[in-house]
């Protein structure tokens, strides 16, 4: 009897790339979800479980159709920026110039970035948030505009992926 199958919920090229290093067979879904529409949840149910809600709504959203009897393993993953205001969700930038902005605020500062990861088969579900405290560097505008041209992290919450060159911009 064959294992089931495991559907990731993205088509993300980093969480692609991630998962096939555990070299198991997968097939990547785009879950149709509307992670903004879900944004006036954040202060309501806080960072930790904003990113819960976001992973499972996408793990539900693929069709039970395309689901089978599949795992779905679903994911989401924020960058939050604590200030005098309470926590603050900084959004996927979207284009170059946002992320440069999104950069500048967050450089000789630290920022939390956490993930919420679902696990799910039916009605079964197992799931997980992680949390990591992070602080960057104090670099200059130019710097954070290079890396931008150069690694384009527009998709990415935070503005920066710590895989490529974006590890530099941390103490």
């Amino acid at each position: 009897m064959s294992e089931p199958e495991l559907i990731l919920a993205s088509t993300s090229r980093g969480r692609i790339e991630l998962l096939a290093r555990l070299e198991l067979p997968f097939r990547s879904v785009a879950p149709p979800y509307d992670e903004r529409a879900e944004d006036h949840r954040f202060a309501e149910l806080g960072p930790a479980a904003f990113a819960l809600h976001l992973a499972r709504g996408k793990a539900c959203s693929i069709p039970i159709s395309e689901a089978g009897d599949a795992w779905i393993l679903a994911a989401d993953q924020l960058a939050v920026l604590d200030g005098e205001h309470g926590p603050e969700l900084l959004h996927k930038p979207g284009c170059e110039a946002r992320a440069v902005e999104q950069l500048m605020r967050l450089r000789g500062r630290s920022h939390r970035l956490i993930t919420g990861v679902v696990l799910r088969r039916g009605e079964l579900e197992h799931s997980a948030v992680d949390e990591q405290h992070l602080t960057m560097r104090a670099f200059a505008r130019e710097e954070a505009e290079h890396y931008v041209a150069r690694h384009r992290p527009i998709h990415s919450a935070g503005a920066y992926h710590i895989e490529d060159a974006g590890i530099r911009l941390f103490e």
